[in-house]
């Protein structure tokens, strides 16, 4: 895996030190930065725009040749990064946790962390990904009511800065990105054009932020301790029937609960979405059938209901940091 560092919090400074890192052309124009790479390493552009001092964006629509992790170690804390993902997905970590989150295509993130630790975005390799990253300084920011909401908001704990969430899915900031890409104009026109968008952008990131946790609070106290058992009666289902093909539309109508009630059931009681439970469930039942059976790997894969090997492989190494094969081969050298 190679792995690209960026340190410095200065737009200018990002760019010099990508491109020494993964090569390409940089080209800069005013407050806004270009860089084409086409070599071993990717093929795409990263971009960037400096709106103001405290304000900065940050777009990669590229495909990576080796997966990639782009590790964040703030020269300073109070850095507030408020993420999307218009294709593909990527992983967001916060520190040396174990806990690792996806950000899949037209969903929000917003993460921060303190000068102690490094964040990280994970790419894999031969995904097209396209994520844009708006990073605020807020300490730098000068409208002291606005900095006070933030700090108050994301900044969760007065002894750490620590702050990750993956939000709900949104086409209106897919929309806005999309436009952004889209302005001609040149000098000031081009500048106040570019700079409201993200500011947009930045607006209904926090929006969708509020929306999510009154959306989650709403549901929490509406479901009734019948449906928290239906949901429990549909986990323990998914459990013992893990190559079921499942979907949404199959699960709600088993439940007897709406989409919505259903998510934030499994987000009160298994803290997952539902897709990540079904997801985890197979794993784990993969790799027990990999301790206790004779089946072989493709085996495994069909008997859990994937049938995919390789994605299959995917989840389990995210899970248990080794291939299913290596995994399988270990036990057969220790017994």
């Amino acid at each position: 895996m190679k792995t690209l560092s960026i340190t410095s919090s200065k737009i200018a400074t990002m760019f010099q030190d990508i491109k020494l890192q993964l090569g390409g052309k940089l080209v800069a124009n005013s407050k806004e930065y270009r860089l084409e790479i086409d070599n071993e390493v990717a093929k795409g552009t990263i971009s960037g725009i400096c709106v103001e001092s405290a304000i900065s964006y940050l777009e990669f629509d590229i495909v990576f040749h080796h997966d990639l992790s782009v590790v964040h170690q703030p020269d300073q804390s109070g850095f507030i990064h408020f993420g999307y993902c218009s294709k593909g997905q990527i992983i967001q970590n916060l520190g040396t946790s174990s806990k690792r989150t996806v950000l899949g295509q037209f969903q929000t993130g917003i993460y921060s962390s303190s000068i102690k630790k490094s964040s990280f975005l994970g790419f894999e390799k031969k995904e097209n990904i396209k994520v844009s990253i708006i990073t605020v300084d807020v300490l730098s920011v000068s409208d002291t009511e606005f900095r006070s909401q933030l700090r108050k908001t994301f900044f969760n704990k007065p002894e750490s800065t620590d702050f990750l969430y993956i939000g709900s899915l949104n086409l209106k900031i897919f929309d806005k990105i999309q436009y952004l890409s889209t302005i001609s104009q040149n000098g000031l026109v081009r500048s106040l054009l570019t700079n409201s968008t993200i500011y947009h952008i930045l607006a209904l990131e926090i929006e969708q932020h509020k929306m999510d946790l009154l959306n989650s609070e709403i549901a929490a106290n509406q479901l009734t301790q019948s449906e928290m058992e239906a949901v429990k009666v549909l986990s323990d289902y998914i459990s013992n029937n893990p190559e079921m093909p499942y979907s949404l539309k199959y699960l709600t109508k088993k439940s007897g609960l709406s989409p919505l009630k259903l998510q934030e059931g499994f987000k009160i009681l298994h803290n997952r979405t539902v897709t990540d439970y079904i997801r985890n469930v197979r794993v784990e039942v993969a790799e027990n059938l990999i301790r206790t059976s004779e089946l072989n790997i493709s085996e495994i894969v069909y008997t859990v209901g994937l049938t995919s090997r390789s994605y299959f492989s995917k989840i389990f190494k995210a899970k248990y940091n080794c291939c299913p094969k290596h995994y399988q081969n270990n036990l057969a050298v220790s017994a």
